[in-house]
């Protein structure tokens, strides 16, 4: 099961107290007491585990180490450990705190979301003239706490999308060989899945049916994935009764949950066409005409056919440079 929203608390270390310590070099006077140690950090950072946000499942609190306090003899107390959260490269997180929003779009990029607090001074940083012998210190400061709501959108330059069983899993496994489960049933994709095209990123959203913009069906949970798609490849089954309905429900739920959905670059696709003759296929593909955009008709079982969707991915990476 993909998790790709959850909410946690985190909480930084506190910074260590400092020390009230005194020479106990034989023939040496004055204080000695060190600082305390910072407090340990939390920060994320991308990686390209899609699945890493399952960490959050049950584990909502996370905890960071305190400061060390300070010791005798100058010796400062050690830091706490920071603690380092893996998150899917496209996670946003949002400080619920703070009304901030912050955005992991780089594999490795490392982001600071809660600091640890400041060690606290020992009493040998209160010595002076007129106080050679100070018993002040300082406690350390606490550490940054916040409540965090991570939520995963996809980065890729082309996402998949159409209507539940159009064949969009099962080109992705021709493409890429990303091996996704495929089924002659709806809903066979519960999460959205990857592959990889040279140096493109193909993510199969999970299929929409109508009102999904209202919560219907899996689409609500999906539809924010296809945000961060470059270019839409938009799937329409040659054995829909009326593919120019089916192009057009899934084109109306994405207006209504993001109308800057729509002006995406977009590709149409008839698909499964080797389930049709002749006549029918020239049917379909004149009804679909009416939307005013070519469309392609396609079948996994047609090597001539998939050639023309890697022409149409390799003009999508040459627009990139």
């Amino acid at each position: 099961m993909l998790i790709d929203d959850v909410k946690i608390k985190i909480k930084a270390g506190r910074g260590g107290n400092g020390s009230v310590a005194f020479n106990k070099t034989k023939m040496s006077l004055g204080p000695t007491g060190a600082d305390g140690g910072r407090g340990g950090n939390i920060y994320l950072e991308g990686v390209s585990d899609l699945g890493s946000l399952m960490q959050f499942r049950y584990k909502k609190e996370i905890v960071a180490k305190n400061g060390e306090r300070g010791k005798a003899q100058f010796n400062d107390g050690s830091d706490g450990e920071d603690i380092i959260l893996r998150v899917p490269l496209g996670t946003v997180a949002h400080n619920l705190t703070t009304n901030e929003n912050f955005e992991i779009v780089s594999i490795g990029q490392r982001l600071l979301v809660a600091q640890g607090g400041r060690g606290g001074r020992g009493n040998y940083k209160f010595r002076s003239a007129i106080n050679t012998s100070p018993e002040e210190f300082e406690e350390g400061k606490i550490g940054q706490e916040y409540e965090l709501r991570l939520e995963l959108k996809l980065i890729a330059d082309v996402g998949f999308i159409g209507l539940p069983n159009v064949g969009k899993t099962s080109l992705l496994n021709e493409l890429t060989r990303a091996n996704s489960k495929v089924a002659n049933y709806p809903f066979t994709t519960l999460e959205p899945n990857l592959g990889v095209y040279y140096e493109l990123i193909l993510a199969d959203i999970p299929g929409l049916i109508e009102g999904a913009s209202g919560g219907k069906g899996l689409g609500i949970k999906f539809l924010r994935h296809i945000e961060r798609t470059r270019t839409l490849f938009h799937f329409i089954s040659a054995e829909s009764e009326d593919p120019l309905k089916d192009y057009q429900i899934v084109r109306k739920e994405l207006g209504l949950y993001n109308e800057e959905l729509l002006d995406k670059a977009e590709y149409i696709f008839l698909s499964k066409i080797d389930l049709l003759d002749r006549e029918e296929l020239d049917k379909k593909i004149s009804r679909l005409k009416e939307i005013g955009k070519e469309v392609v008709p396609i079948s996994i079982h047609d090597i001539d056919r998939l050639k023309n969707v890697e022409k149409i991915l390799r003009d999508i990476i040459k627009q990139k440079y």
